[in-house]
């Protein structure tokens, strides 16, 4: 099933739910859970440093360096795994990627903060292609102070979904994946295309 969701200020979601088959998709996210250099990083948010709420770890292209809320990334090499989901996610989404970011819920209490990919890297309307793998999670988008008074818009994305964030959607809405009691592993990974930036 597919289904697209206009946002306002000229956001874009497409939402692949199934994408993967389900063998397909606890068959790989069997191989990440056991075969990826998982971190739990250190970040700097308002000047002050937390840890991660879950575990993370960055592939890529050589020179594809991600940074972000105090972190600077250095890519891994891509995993033959990674490498043909890639493929696979290009085609569907017909976007080009260089790099992916993995994030490892480990149960509910793991969860991502509110907030835009909107780092100079990724250029001014990036396309984030993010696959979910493993038990379903709640998406939340809230608009910016920009478009106050328009309501939050909620998806449930399930093990094997595809999403596809296109358009305006980093400039006028952040988003992010709350706490959720009672909620399994989950491996989540968003492909972006990481862009030369002058220093």
């Amino acid at each position: 099933m597919v289904r697209v969701e206009h946002l306002a200020g000229g956001g874009l979601l497409t939402l692949h739910d199934p994408w993967l088959a389900a063998a397909e998709a606890e068959a790989l996210f069997a191989a990440l859970r056991d075969g990826i250099a998982w971190k739990q990083e250190t970040i700097r948010v308002f000047g002050r440093e937390h840890q991660q709420p879950r575990l993370t770890a960055w592939y890529g292209d050589p020179g594809t360096t991600y940074r972000y809320s105090g972190l600077t990334l250095e890519p891994l090499v891509w995993t033959p795994a990674l490498s043909a989901l890639r493929r696979q996610v290009e085609e569907a989404s017909g976007a080009p990627f260089n790099s992916v970011l993995l994030n490892h819920y480990r149960g509910g209490n793991d969860a991502m903060g509110f907030h835009a990919d909107a780092e100079r890297e990724l250029g001014e309307n990036p396309v984030i292609a993010s696959v979910s793998l493993g038990a379903p999670r709640r998406f939340v988008l809230k608009p910016v102070r920009a478009l106050a008074g328009e309501a939050p818009v909620e998806l449930s994305l399930g093990g094997g979904s595809l999403l596809v964030m296109g358009g305006t959607t980093q400039h006028f809405w952040r988003h992010g994946v709350p706490r959720q009691a009672g909620a399994g592993p989950r491996i989540n990974l968003t492909f972006r295309r990481i862009l030369p930036v002058a220093a």
